[in-house]
């Protein structure tokens, strides 16, 4: 399986703009920029987006091992903060972290935070991203 996005930009890094789009249509010419990036402006950015899929990876991973456990969640959310550190020259993203609350029947917070373990360990995002992972586990 494949999935792709396309990067279209204009400009310089501080004054120019870009939109990103999906194959999916999902995202469709959606704005970016250093203000975006980095001042709050509306649009997107690439950390945001790397959030958005670890959130989104980690869930669904943690839905499968829950179900795998003989557990089927009510509900699942996480949010995934991603911290963008100035290192030398430049940039690096440091560190996801994740945070979610489960509300699953019959589940004790011991059950949960082994398997949201093993679930962050082994999502495909977690496994891509090179830098510090947390997680908090906690029943709703």
């Amino acid at each position: 399986m494949i999935r792709k996005a396309q990067a279209n930009w204009r400009g310089t890094g501080r004054a120019g703009e870009g939109d990103l789009s999906t194959d999916s249509g999902v995202l469709k010419q959606s704005p970016y920029s250093y203000r975006t990036r980095f001042e709050g402006q509306p649009g997107t950015n690439p950390e945001e987006l790397i959030a958005a899929a670890h959130a989104g990876c980690f869930t669904m991973a943690l839905a499968f091992r829950l179900q795998v456990e003989g557990y089927t969640p009510t509900e699942l959310s996480t949010e995934a903060a991603v911290s963008l550190d100035q290192e030398g020259g430049g940039f690096r993203i440091s560190r996801s972290a994740l945070s979610v609350s489960a509300s699953v029947p019959g589940l004790d917070q011991a059950t949960l935070d082994r398997v949201a373990k093993d679930a962050e360990e082994n999502c495909p995002v977690s496994r891509l991203l090179n830098a510090e992972i947390t997680l908090e586990a906690r029943l709703a």
